[in-house]
């Protein structure tokens, strides 16, 4: 992984720098979204309260990638290790995606958002998993902007899942060990077919992956911002567009 700089959310009013080009503009822009309890605390409110404000702030991201000419956008919106809250935060949660389910997905579709959901979905209740199936249905000509949202994922999770389907396939016959290198055994992660992303950006001031994307992110630059996330804005997301354009990528090479 690139660099990590961790920006102050104080510059977040500032412009976005001058494009120096079609790479300024990261294609791929993947959010770890963190600080919902904390917000929800700092205003004294209970939890779920955060929540819902966060939800705001995915809608304000989706609009900010739009407007920046983003073309994927992944949302850290649910981890493996959140079934471990208190039940009844979890309930919270799962109504919220509920919601958001009902709620949203017209005006997604209607701006040319294609849903996608990575992750261990069938976790979930039943007619969580249906509305998920028919939001990716619906959405899934859609091409404006590739909106992926992790719910019950893990990374390390799934790169074993990935190792367990390739060694199947190589027990069935159908893949030659030998011949079985990153290229192909990204086509077994639950991001097949999606490019990596070019950015990370983490909320809170936090400054980890926390099991997300490991294998993806391998050479994203990183940026971590301190604020929390129901305060996210469009100018912080253009704060972070601004720091990926100053940056040199160099994939492991040496500077020329």
């Amino acid at each position: 992984m690139s660099v990590i700089t961790k920006a102050s959310s104080a510059a977040a009013t500032q412009p976005a720098t001058e494009a120096r080009g079609p790479s300024s503009v990261p294609a791929h822009v993947a959010i770890i979204m963190d600080g919902n309890g904390r917000w929800a605390k700092r205003n004294g409110l209970p939890r779920v309260a955060g929540h819902r404000e966060g939800a705001r702030a995915v809608r304000r991201s989706v609009e900010a990638s739009i407007r920046a000419g983003v073309s994927w956008l992944t949302l850290y919106a649910f981890s493996s290790e959140n079934w471990r809250r208190p039940p009844g935060e979890v309930l919270d949660l799962t109504g919220l995606l509920r919601h958001y389910l009902r709620t949203e997905i017209q005006e997604l579709h209607a701006n040319g958002v294609r849903l996608r959901v990575i992750g261990d979905r069938e976790r979930f209740d039943p007619d969580i998993c249906e509305a998920l199936r028919e939001a990716e249905r619906r959405t899934a000509g859609n091409a404006r902007l590739n909106l992926i949202v992790a719910l019950s994922y893990g990374s390390r999770a799934e790169i074993v899942s990935a190792a367990r389907t390739a060694a199947v396939a190589a027990r069935e016959g159908r893949l030659d060990p030998a011949r079985l290198d990153e290229h192909l055994f990204e086509q077994f992660l639950f991001t097949a077919g999606m490019p990596d992303p070019d950015l990370v950006i983490r909320t809170s001031g936090e400054q980890r992956l926390s099991n997300f994307l490991l294998w993806q992110a391998a050479y994203a630059e990183l940026v971590f911002l301190d604020v929390l996330w129901p305060d996210f804005s469009g100018a912080h997301f253009n704060q972070a567009l601004a720091e990926y354009a100053r940056r040199e990528r160099r994939f492991g090479t040496r500077p020329s």
